[in-house]
């Protein structure tokens, strides 16, 4: 058998309000609880989320096709969820276009920051291209 991730877990300040935040963003379900965990299921992964016994910030990046990067960018918006084009959150309101796919990162109620992108980053030698205006 290859070597796979197949789960981490995802501090929160709320497990299920982080764990529905994120199943909604991205078009999946969240639970059932087991332990001390919410699952969500990306693919062949489980986010395990918990509640933080004190505060940590994480990132996570989520690779997806077109249709479902329009969709997952759609909730972000309909949320009102402040995003960016790049990891340091510069790049407000717009996404990246980097290895010829598209990319956004986005806050998460509990201050992380995730992401989702059309292309794995090193796929083809990057450009940089620019950003693409405010709204996608």
């Amino acid at each position: 058998m290859a070597v796979e991730l197949n789960h981490t877990i995802i501090w929160a300040k709320d497990k299920w309000d982080s764990a529905r935040f994120l199943a909604y963003i991205l078009g999946v379900e969240a639970g059932p609880q087991w332990a001390r965990f919410v699952p969500v299921k990306v693919g062949g992964v489980t986010l395990d989320f918990a509640d933080a016994p004190e505060r940590h910030h994480q990132h996570y990046a989520f690779l997806v096709g077109e249709d479902e990067f329009d969709a997952a960018f759609g909730r972000i918006r309909a949320a009102g969820v402040t995003y960016y084009a790049d990891h340091d959150r510069s790049g407000k309101g717009e996404i990246n276009h980097y290895y010829g796919g598209r990319g956004v990162y986005f806050d998460t109620p509990d201050g992380n920051l995730f992401e989702i992108i059309t292309q794995p980053y090193g796929a083809v030698p990057e450009s940089r291209p620019e950003r693409e205006a405010k709204g996608g």
